[in-house]
């Protein structure tokens, strides 16, 4: 099929295409990824119900700015490594943002065919063209500017820092990635589960940026093996970006947190995505034991859909989500609330927990719960849940996981005073070119804008880049002054 025979009514006339996935009551039981991803056909067919607007708003709708009607056009003409090559004009990690970012409300939300009809699959494209360069094995290379001599580190290998490093080296300077972890990926790696982003797809990008000259240091944490003072000291490094994301677990201040079988998220999903405790004992990192036990998972986002579904994949007889408002005020995607409900998750919404009660051994047995009914909205929008007098209920539980959200870590504050932070402990940057109140120093993603999503910290380290390249172009090497 010609692309450029079909008419726009024919276009119009084409579906969604669907997707495959593996069978909800088969992957409840595995790691495995649940989207088995778009044949070339079912692309190419995807990529013909674009309708190639004059002003495409799609873009104008991705934090990264990503050519998107060139790329789709690109599929539906079967140049499959050459839509990859435009998409990595803007986004270095296609096969990863194709996964997790949520598309439904940046470029899909505003595309012009979702007005009347379901919005053109951009994410299900991303990932396929992402995917096809690297099962072809056909990496691309993206274009290198001389060497400069600059140096410039970079604090943390997540989405952020990632996508600051790779623009930085294209820019032709010298970049050096710090890691606090053993692994790299950050957030990435991490904190979200095989079955939604497996591991192997974030190593496979790193080694893109690897062979771009890029290096990476692990275990180094920032605020304790070095300070940042001392990378733009004795370092000699012209300009640092902090990309260290939130990742202070926060709890709700109930009484009983502290009992055995109480976890954070981050912790939970840790153990088991980075350390593989799902393997356990061929992997030598534990994990509370789930098998045929009852799992809370409290909160409504998309790391609270990440625990409670990775929870019923480690056997949980009874895996729970706990949320103080409806299904409609859930921060999480759609697409992960509908796989966790076909997953078989019990959702008890409108409920919030009082306390959890342990036994006089200290383990978790269960928590008091009372029903919620929703209110008058509230500063964030949403109607605010108000206690229902006389609904106070015991859930029998065996192990709770609290996934209400994360704070900043507090090291390189405490380390580096001279760097501004909000009231939250966020990192205050210049909007337009995320320079921090220090000389030199940068930040963006997590650290600055709280918990968010993994293209806004990729589309924030783009922002950082082209002002450090801009401010180190205008500066002699070894200079300090702006």
């Amino acid at each position: 099929m010609d692309p450029k025979q079909i008419t726009t009514k024919e276009r119009l006339a084409i579906p969604r295409q669907v997707m495959p996935a593996q069978d909800p009551v088969l992957r409840a039981g595995n790691f495995r990824e649940v989207h088995l991803g778009l044949t070339p056909e079912l692309a190419q067919m995807e990529a013909l119900r674009c309708i190639q607007c004059k002003d495409p708003v799609c873009v104008k709708g991705c934090p990264v700015n990503i050519k998107i009607d060139q790329f789709i056009r690109l599929i539906a003409e079967g140049d499959f490594l050459g839509a990859a090559r435009k998409v990595k004009e803007d986004n270095v990690l296609p096969a990863i943002c194709g996964r997790v970012c949520p598309q439904e409300d940046q470029c899909e939300q505003v595309c012009v065919i979702g007005k009347k009809r379901e919005p053109v699959a951009i994410g299900n494209l991303e990932r396929f063209v992402g995917d096809y360069e690297r099962l072809t094995g056909q990496r691309i290379t993206p274009e290198m500017a001389p060497p400069s001599g600059r140096r410039v580190a970079v604090i943390g290998s997540g989405p952020a820092g990632l996508s600051c490093a790779n623009d930085l080296a294209r820019f032709g300077h010298e970049v050096v990635v710090f890691e606090a972890l053993h692994e790299l990926g950050g957030v990435l790696m991490y904190g979200i589960p095989e079955f939604r982003l497996p591991k192997e797809i974030v190593r496979d990008e790193l080694d893109g940026l690897r062979k771009m000259g890029i290096e990476f240091r692990t275990d180094v944490v920032v605020g304790r093996t070095i300070t940042v003072e001392e990378l733009l000291g004795e370092e000699e490094f012209d300009a640092v970006f902090i990309g260290v994301g939130a990742g202070l677990p926060w709890f709700m201040g109930i009484p009983g947190e502290n009992l055995v079988g109480v976890l954070a998220a981050n912790e939970f999903l840790t153990r088991v995505n980075l350390m593989k405790a799902y393997d356990f004992p061929k992997s030598d990192t534990p994990v509370f034991d789930c098998k045929g036990k009852s799992v809370a998972v409290f909160g409504g986002g998309n790391t609270a859909m990440d625990a409670v579904r990775t929870a019923k994949r480690l056997g949980a007889g009874h895996a729970y989500i706990v949320y103080r408002r409806s299904e409609a005020e859930m921060p999480a995607r759609e697409e992960e609330i509908h796989h966790a409900q076909k997953e078989g998750i019990e959702f008890m919404l409108l409920t919030i927990p009082l306390e959890f009660i342990g036994d006089d051994k200290a383990l978790l047995t269960g928590v008091r719960c009372q029903k919620m009914e929703l209110g008058e909205p509230d500063e964030s929008g949403r109607r605010k849940p108000v206690p229902v007098e006389g609904s106070e209920f015991v859930l029998p539980i065996d192990m709770a996981v609290i996934s209400i959200g994360n704070g900043s870590n507090p090291l390189i504050k405490q380390t580096t005073p001279d760097i501004e932070v909000s009231r939250k402990d966020t990192i205050v940057v210049d909007v337009n070119t995320m320079q921090t109140s220090k000389e030199n120093v940068y930040a963006g993603g997590d650290i600055v804008t709280g918990g968010a999503t993994v293209i806004l910290a990729m589309g924030a380290g783009r922002k950082a880049a082209l002002a450090i390249h801009e401010k180190l172009s205008v500066t002699a090497p070894g200079s300090r002054e702006s």
